[in-house]
């Protein structure tokens, strides 16, 4: 079996600690609600709601109860969907890594099948981020080695600029949402300590319940956008950083093809065997 990378065992832990957060707050949550404050030990609690049902509250009910700050809480959700869906599609490995353009680009070029116009057209007709890197590699076809590493190098940070679109957004996502429901809660104690001043509220709870349930609301959005988001975007740069290690491992494969080192010294043993079969 294969050693766990880094990046992972980081993700991996992540997803762990995240679980573990979320089932501690489970379990506390099902013990407030069992166990409510001032009760007895040992009391018997009256049964609620024994004539009607409890009443529910649709999507819409919810957003409304939590205020205006729902509504950008509310556009950051859409926009870590469409943007997920995104990354999905383009970080798929057979479009970064088209295997069999790479298999058939790289056995032609051992064979010496190929010379540096029908190799740049092969790159250019692929498209693909790791033909990128191999055409900025050919073009440096017959100069010294390190200066086609150095190629490969330029090519593939701009290859890795485009991989890392968007991630930012999650990212930036990920950093607003929670900051959003924070202020949210800010504003609805506020909202709730303006009832108590302005009113008798110490004796009736239901002048509290706006403000309190919109300060809720928003933290609990706020934190269910931005814990998906920074989730994603922990996966999304993991792939990229594989998919770069990817590109890399194979532009290595192509250099001594090119530089000219190797020429040369294919040259010095092709005029080798030829002198060999005519002595």
């Amino acid at each position: 079996m294969t050693a766990m990378s880094p990046a992972r065992r980081n993700l991996a832990r992540l997803v762990l600690l995240a679980f573990l957060v979320a089932l501690v707050a489970a379990i506390l949550a099902t013990r407030a609600l069992g166990d409510p404050a001032g009760a007895a030990p040992g009391a018997a609690t009256a049964p609620v709601a024994e004539d009607e049902p409890i009443p529910t509250q649709n999507l819409w009910d919810i957003i409304e109860s939590g205020g205006v700050l729902m509504i950008p809480i509310a556009f950051c959700s859409l926009l870590l969907v469409a943007f997920v869906f995104e990354r999905f599609i383009s970080l798929r490995h057979g479009r970064i890594i088209p295997k069999p353009f790479v298999r058939r680009f790289l056995e032609q070029m051992r064979a010496g099948e190929l010379d540096r116009d029908q190799a740049l057209a092969l790159c250019e007709e692929s498209g693909s981020p790791v033909s990128q890197v191999f055409a900025g590699a050919v073009q440096k076809w017959g100069r010294p080695a390190v200066e086609v590493e150095q190629a490969i190098i330029d090519a593939g940070e701009r290859v890795t600029n485009g991989l890392r679109r968007y991630l930012r957004v999650l990212n930036g996502v990920a950093t607003i949402s929670p900051l959003l429901g924070l202020l949210g809660t800010v504003f609805g104690m506020i909202r709730a300590f303006n009832a108590i001043a302005t009113t008798s509220a110490m004796g009736r709870p239901e002048l509290l319940a706006t403000g309190i349930s919109e300060a809720l609301l928003t933290t609990a959005a706020g934190l269910c956008v931005a814990i998906p988001a920074l989730s994603f975007y922990l996966l999304f740069v993991s792939r990229v950083d594989r998919l770069i290690i990817d590109i890399d491992a194979l532009s290595q494969e192509l250099v001594p093809m090119i530089s000219a080192e190797d020429m040369e010294n294919r040259a010095k043993r092709s005029t080798a065997a030829k002198s060999r079969r005519s002595a």
